[in-house]
């Protein structure tokens, strides 16, 4: 099934269209919490969580202290903007 335009808000995209566009960034859905999906860059690692009104992003040890890195993003925004922040690293 083809993505909408990548223009559009996540929130018009159909569920199994977005978990298609996580998995072609790389991610990988947790087996135990299908809400939770999981990527691993050369240079970073991350959690995507999907919550009620947005995406929680969970850098792992991506901070100058070696803490988490928290980010969340509205459904509103669209899958260009939210493919650029997210996928850009911590």
């Amino acid at each position: 099934m083809p993505l909408p335009s990548a223009d559009t808000p996540l929130y018009n995209h159909p569920l199994p269209e977005i978990e298609q566009w996580l998995t072609s960034q790389g991610c990988e859905q947790d087996a135990h919490d299908p809400e939770c999906w999981r990527v691993v860059y050369p240079r970073w690692q991350a959690e995507i969580m999907f919550e009620i009104d947005a995406l929680l992003v969970r850098y792992i040890n991506a901070g100058a202290d070696g803490k988490d890195i928290q980010r969340v993003f509205k459904y509103s925004l669209s899958r260009k903007d939210l493919e650029e922040a997210i996928f850009s690293g911590p």
